[in-house]
């Protein structure tokens, strides 16, 4: 399927430059963005350059939408002139629902709502994907494929992506202060902070994987780790101690809720 993107930022950008990797698929993949020179980079990995947002949608079967929230009410007028039943229209911004899209493209469209983020630039994102009632699972073959390509994805029912904010859209800033702050500890201690970055983010990485792939859940690969009298035990009650499970918590529900209110429109 021709494949377009209106807004090539971090996530649009992300995704196009993989799908646009693939062999022979670069004729295929279409880009359209106010930034000159993002256009330009686009152009230079063989990919098909729109001046305008019309002539994006009227060449593409489908179309991911990678404007900021508050650019949909000038794009979406643009993306409606073109669009037609058959085209899949994909939004991924915060805040920006089905019922939404619906008001400008008609009860009769095929829309899908995406929340990737930010770690599929390495290709190991995970998106959440929500359907409205026109979109058949033939129709989803051919997203789905283009996510594959930055990691993982999952579809849910739209009430769960302000929880899919919560837990994986907004939480690798989460995971970057961890990461952070012990780099930042361990440097106090005389490592220099290249070194202690890699410890700190592979550790990370790889517990992640345990979690991923071995199946088992993360609370008894704590205990798995905390030897009794050891040092991680000790670390473990100084954290939760400090309260790191509460704070946690607290930021979900911080993101959570104000996806609720981005939503309220």
């Amino acid at each position: 399927m021709k494949t377009g993107f209106i807004g090539i930022g971090n996530m649009g950008g992300a995704i196009f430059k993989r799908l646009a990797a693939e062999k022979g698929l670069g004729g295929d993949v279409l880009v359209f963005d106010l930034d000159g020179v993002k256009l330009a980079d686009a152009a230079d990995r063989g990919v098909v350059v729109c001046g305008s947002v019309a002539e994006l949608v009227s060449g593409s079967d489908a179309v991911f939408i990678g404007v900021k929230p508050d650019a949909f009410a000038t794009v979406m007028p643009l993306v409606a002139e073109s669009s037609e039943g058959s085209k899949i229209i994909i939004s991924m911004a915060a805040g920006i629902t089905v019922s939404y899209l619906e008001s400008y493209l008609g009860d009769g469209a095929k829309i899908l709502r995406i929340m990737p983020n930010t770690p599929a630039l390495v290709g190991e994102g995970m998106t959440a994907v929500c359907r409205n009632r026109n979109v058949s699972d033939d129709d989803m073959a051919w997203p789905l494929c283009v996510l594959a390509a930055v990691g993982r994805s999952c579809e849910v029912a739209e009430e769960l992506m302000h929880c899919v904010i919560g837990v994986s859209g907004s939480s690798p800033a989460y995971t970057y202060m961890y990461i952070d702050s012990l780099a930042a500890a361990a440097e106090d201690s005389g490592m220099e902070r290249k070194q202690a970055l890699l410890f700190a983010a592979q550790s990370v990485l790889g517990a992640a994987r345990m979690v991923l792939e071995t199946g088992i859940d993360p609370e008894q690969l704590r205990i798995n780790v905390c030897s009794p009298g050891g040092a991680t035990i000790e670390a473990v009650q100084k954290l939760q101690e400090r309260g790191f499970a509460e704070a946690v918590s607290a930021a979900f529900l911080a993101a959570a809720e104000k996806s609720r209110r981005m939503s309220e429109r």
